[in-house]
């Protein structure tokens, strides 16, 4: 591999991605979310994944053109929107500390670090999505014409699974089993959770 923004975008950022959502679950679990914020929290959590997720196995499998640059910064803004409404219920909810909030940032700043190295790796299409540029925009669905290696896609599916999907399922199964299928848990009398009690 000699292009280091490549290099950068698939060693560093992306495991460090991995790293960041493994570490905020495990903040959800020190404040015991279940308990607090509940499965709907974790909802909005899965909601967010989700939005990572689709631009991210298209930029594993698919040619990079217009379209899938589109997609990445339709998908950022909406992963931005959704985190603040994360935040905005989780704080009326459950204690959301320092370190979680400095977690936060990695979470939100990556995918955008993720998407700008897409884009200067892919220049010309990225301006022509601006009606810019020396090429017409591309937007058609192919797959890559040289595809990254077999060994390093299985891992970083099996990273997305094990440390993101499958921690943030048990989390949504431990928020409904404690809430007893409820989305939101009753408030205890007593909490010291902020907002009304």
């Amino acid at each position: 591999m000699t292009d280091p923004a490549l290099a950068v975008l698939l060693w560093f950022i992306l495991p460090l991605w991995f790293v960041a959502g493994f570490a905020d679950w495990l903040c959800h679990r020190a404040t015991k979310i279940e308990a607090t914020a509940g499965a709907k929290e974790s909802l909005i959590h899965l909601l967010m994944f989700g939005e990572i997720a689709v631009p991210l196995l298209a930029a594993l499998f698919l040619e990079i053109n217009a379209l899938i640059i589109a997609l990445m910064i339709v998908a950022f803004l909406a992963h931005e929107a959704t985190a603040l409404w994360d935040v905005s219920y989780a704080v009326t909810r459950r204690e959301v500390t320092p370190f979680e909030q400095h977690v936060h940032s990695f979470l939100e700043m990556l995918p955008l670090m993720g998407a700008a190295f897409v884009a200067v790796l892919h220049w010309p299409q990225f301006l022509a999505l601006f009606g810019a540029g020396p090429e017409p925009a591309r937007f058609d669905l192919t797959w890559k014409q040289q595809p990254l290696p077999v060994a390093y896609i299985a891992t970083v599916l099996a990273a997305a699974l094990l440390f993101e999907l499958l921690p943030y399922l048990e989390e949504l199964w431990r928020g409904l089993r404690a809430a007893r299928g409820r989305l939101v848990p009753a408030r205890r009398i007593g909490s010291h959770g902020p907002g009304p009690g």
